[in-house]
């Protein structure tokens, strides 16, 4: 079944199926009839020709840092829900946390027929803002925040803030800290900055020999715990950048003998699930992940249809305190 023998069964010129097909002008009498003759026989337009006539492939490309992730599959979730009903399809990417894979699958994408990149961003050297510059495409960036981009981003420095004093005020007065590089400018730097401040603002003297660095897994943070509680054995107390590291640093931290909160205590953030099923409970701030994940999706339908680039949403979050801060028990 072509347009032609639609045109043919409906009584109508090939060019006015055409129109229908395209939104453009047609009576009302002439549509019921190629409406008809479409449902009874089922015609469905070939996806390249309505590529070739719209100028869109019906494709987005996400771009993800790592696929074993809960927050990430949650975003991933939402951006789903909200692209596919407006008849979208996804092609993901996994960078596996490498900075030349994020540039190449974003000159991919853009060269490649999609419709618009929603990436989901760890940093930005000066060859991802050259890459976002010359992309023929439109982009949103979730999980940070680059001006005169539209972004979707958590608040992450308030948040820290949230989980500081959650560490703080059940008893901490010696804590530690273990983050990732400040080159991620949310979950490196803004977090650092919002527990150190909230040091400052109690009368906590830091000590730099208190802050531990590492990668994002469960594995990283158990070992860097062990660095960290080795060289500083009077911690009582760990403020952990994610949920994930903290889960592998109350690891660490049993296996010296030590007890969760009794001794020290632990707080993350993202309020992941398996915070919530680990024993003690992990207390946590929460993020709406899936949500944002809306939020960026809408952002791209947004650009797609023509709206300025360069609109913000900063995500809200709430504080979940459960077993591994003091005050929880």
């Amino acid at each position: 079944m072509n347009i032609n023998e639609i045109a043919k069964l409906a009584g109508v010129s090939r060019a006015t199926v055409s129109r229908y097909l395209n939104d453009g002008y047609v009576s009302e009498e002439k549509k019921e009839k190629i409406r008809e003759v479409i449902e009874r026989t089922g015609y469905k337009p070939s996806a390249q020709a309505q590529m070739l006539r719209t100028r869109r492939t019906g494709q987005v490309g996400v771009i993800i840092p790592k696929i074993n992730s809960e927050s990430i599959s949650r975003m991933v979730a939402g951006i789903s829900t909200v692209l596919k009903e407006a008849g979208f399809q996804l092609l993901l990417a996994d960078t596996e946390n490498k900075e030349k894979e994020e540039l190449e699958y974003l000159r991919l994408f853009s060269e490649n027929q999609v419709d618009g990149i929603i990436l989901i961003a760890t940093i930005f050297t000066q060859e991802h803002k050259k890459a976002l510059k010359g992309l023929r495409v439109p982009v949103v960036l979730l999980g940070q925040q680059l001006a005169g981009y539209s972004c979707v981003y958590q608040d992450d420095y308030h948040a820290a803030r949230a989980a500081a004093e959650m560490l703080i005020e059940g008893g901490a007065g010696r804590p530690g800290c273990i983050g990732v590089t400040k080159r991620d400018r949310a979950v490196g730097e803004a977090r650092r900055k919002g527990f150190l401040d909230v040091l400052k603002d109690k009368g906590i003297i830091w000590e730099e020999a208190r802050y531990e660095e590492c990668g994002f897994s469960a594995q990283d943070g158990y070992e860097a715990a062990g660095r960290l509680l080795e060289r500083e054995p009077e911690l009582d107390g760990i403020f952990c950048v994610t949920d994930t590291i903290a889960l592998g640093a109350m690891a660490r931290i049993r296996e010296t003998g030590r007890s969760v909160p009794e001794q020290v205590a632990v707080v993350g953030i993202g309020d992941t699930v398996s915070g919530r099923l680990m024993l003690p409970r992990l207390s946590s701030v929460h993020f709406y992940y899936k949500t944002s994940g809306q939020e960026a999706a809408r952002l791209l339908l947004e650009l797609m249809n023509g709206t300025v680039p360069g609109k913000e949403v900063k995500m809200t979050y709430s504080v979940v305190e459960r077993d591994t801060t003091k005050r929880g028990l």
